[in-house]
């Protein structure tokens, strides 16, 4: 019959489950306690192990402390706001806290 083998593809690294990724670190000597590594760092030492560069995907704006600091700033700009009776700007402020205090519950 036909000699044609079907080439074995492996999944990519982010769809395997946490065990399979275990299963690929222990067989890898340079990977050190893959067993108590979650999925994200046992993607990053495959990775890193295979000299696969990882692309960072979405950039983040700033750490948590750089936007509660911003989230600071609007606060007194708002109170400025609502004290001059403005309440236009004391919304536009209210909106742009709102979002800056949901950005970083995504980074806890």
């Amino acid at each position: 019959m036909g000699g044609k083998k079907k080439e074995v593809k492996e999944k990519p690294l982010e769809k395997m489950t946490s065990k399979e990724l275990r299963g690929l670190a222990v067989d890898i000597p340079q990977i050190i306690g893959a067993h108590g590594m979650n999925k994200a760092e046992l993607i990053s030492e495959i990775k890193q192990a295979r000299g696969i560069e990882e692309t960072g995907g979405k950039k983040k704006s700033g750490t948590v402390r750089n936007i509660k600091k911003k989230i600071r700033e609007l606060k007194a700009k708002r109170h400025h706001a609502l004290e001059e009776k403005n309440e236009k700007m004391s919304a536009i402020y209210r909106k742009r806290i709102s979002r800056l205090k949901k950005k970083t519950r995504r980074f806890a």
